[in-house]
Formats: structure tokens, sequence, C-alpha cells
């Protein structure tokens, strides 16, 4: 039991960095797929809300005595474009697929006043992202393993 729970805390703090590490880190520890689900979602949500509702803090008080400071620079970025074009929804799309939730998070807070729809726009898109992903990750790992078990030379033989 204690194992069990070891390995489902390594996938809940790994996906708390990135989302894709959930999965496959739930697929390498052998954990159900469902646990794997949850944990996924449960760890992107922990840094979607430390950063919606910590996140001035983090940044006045721990980030910014690491960061050295850098000239401003104005910029018409094209990510900057594509952000305000879809709106917190298409950040929250997009976090786990291309984004760290930290980083999603942080990009949301800048578009968004409201709290509540940042959570909620994460916490769909965290949901089906990690149903997608993790059967994507526990599905195709067996099939692609199986198609290269299949195409061994002495296999093809037969």
């Amino acid at each position: 039991m204690w194992e069990e729970i070891l390995k489902a805390i390594s996938v809940y703090l790994s996906s708390m960095i990135k989302f894709f590490f959930g999965p496959i880190g739930g697929k390498a520890a052998g954990l159900h797929l469902i646990t794997t689900m949850i944990v996924t979602v449960a760890g992107m949500m922990t840094m979607v809300v430390a950063f919606t509702y910590f996140g001035d803090f983090i940044r006045k008080h721990i980030i910014e005595r690491f960061r050295k400071p850098k000239p401003e620079v104005e910029t018409t970025d094209k990510k900057q474009s594509v952000f305000k074009r879809y709106g917190l929804a298409g950040v929250a799309f997009l976090t786990p697929i291309l984004l760290t939730p930290i980083g999603g998070t942080l990009v949301a807070i800048s578009m968004s006043k409201s709290r509540e729809k940042i959570l909620l726009y994460m916490l769909i898109s965290a949901c089906a992202w990690s149903v997608i992903v993790t059967c994507a990750v526990y599905f195709g790992y067996d099939a692609v393993m199986e198609w290269i078990d299949r195409m061994q030379p002495d296999k093809m033989l037969e």
C-alpha cells in the first residue's frame, strides 16, 4: 500500500512541473489508469491554485530575489496575439500540452482578473487532457511495444 502511495506522490510531483510527466511516470510506475489521471490533474491544479492565489507573493518575495534586472523592451510577440485572440480558454487549452502549469497560469493571470474563471478553465482543460494523454500513453505504449516486438528480425521469418 505504501509503495502505491509513494508512486502516486512521485507522479503528482512530476505533473506539477510538466503535465506530460504525470502519465509517463504513472505508466512507468505501474499505476492504474484512473489513478494516473486523477493524480495528474491534482498535480497540475495544485500549481494552478498556488500561482493563482499566491502568484504575486511568490513573484515579489521569491523570484525577484534571484532574477537580474533586464532592460525593458517592447515586443509585439506572436504569442501575445495568439493568447489575446483565443483568450483564457485558449490559454487553458494549451497549458497542458505546450506550456507548464506554472507558465500557463502566469499567462492566464496576466489576461484575466477572475480567479474562479482561471481555476474552472484550467480544471476542465486538465481533466480533458489527462484522459487523452494518459490513454495515449497507456494504450499507445503497449501498441508500439507490440509492433516493435513483431518487427524483430527473428520473428519476421516465422
